[in-house]
């Protein structure tokens, strides 16, 4: 099926460079891993924006992505991008792990060169245990054959539990958090909740990110942007760096997990 996603973001030199940066980053992580879950802790931390975002800059790098959207309770995708198909119809993932449509119905060819997606479709009673069907496997293994990259936009693990039964089928998973809305505790529990699912946490995307006027990425780039990638490994966070060069105070830098 074939969709025109009528309203997509026109990025600013920062942003881009971001989801570049966001890009590269995640390519370093090595060649096995090829199917990423994105989840966040609360709603409304632009997690389906950063998922819907990388997805065009590694479709703008070459790579054939797959965009699943697996938030069966609150998809946002269809009316923000207003996507529109030739029949007037979208089936989605719910379609599909019910029973109700063949995967072939709900693969959606965007305008977006390389870019595919399955939307959510109907809102279902019973999310968490569609996730954990056979059909939602063999979505995965089919995406692994036919997709450079798979990106799944999963639902906010500190509101619901679908992400830990999509988790296990990934091959790493990336937390989106809202600069300044979450507590360290909060996110690091949410973190625990990853670890559990015996899923390779990738990193963390801080997002809605000011950069004060007059800063270090505002000299570089002559403008603001929001979000960039803030990767951890080795038990450690990244720093953020303020204006002096030092890590900010409320940085995480300076944090074991």
């Amino acid at each position: 099926m074939k969709i025109e996603l009528e309203k997509l973001e026109k990025l600013g030199y920062g942003k881009k460079e971001a989801f570049n940066s966001l890009r590269t980053n995640l390519s370093f992580c090595g060649p096995d891993i090829k199917v990423i879950t994105f989840t966040s802790c609360t709603p409304d931390e632009g997690k389906s924006s950063v998922v819907m975002e990388l997805g065009r800059s590694i479709a703008e790098d070459g790579k054939k992505v797959l965009l699943v959207d697996a938030d069966l309770r609150k998809s946002v995708l269809v009316g923000r991008h207003q996507a529109k198909s030739e029949n007037g119809t979208i089936k989605g993932l719910s379609h599909y792990l019910s029973g109700q449509a063949k995967l072939n119905e709900v693969l959606c060819e965007t305008n977006v060169e390389n870019l595919d997606i399955i939307f959510a479709g109907r809102s279902t009673p019973n999310p968490t245990e569609l996730l954990g069907n056979r059909y939602f496997d063999e979505l995965i293994m089919y995406a692994r054959e036919q997709y450079d990259t798979v990106l799944i936009d999963s639902p906010p693990l500190g509101s619901v539990i679908d992400t830990a039964v999509i988790a296990p089928k990934c091959d790493g998973a990336v937390l989106v958090v809202e600069a300044n809305k979450c507590s360290y505790r909060f996110i690091q529990d949410i973190k625990k909740q990853l670890e559990l699912t015996e899923c390779k946490i990738l990193g963390v995307v801080l997002n809605k990110v000011k950069v004060e006027k007059g800063g270090y990425y505002n000299r570089y780039y002559k403008r603001y942007y929001k979000s960039y990638y803030r990767g951890y490994y080795s038990g450690y966070y990244k720093p953020y760096y303020g204006k002096d060069g030092k890590p900010s105070d409320d940085s995480a830098g300076s944090k074991k997990h």
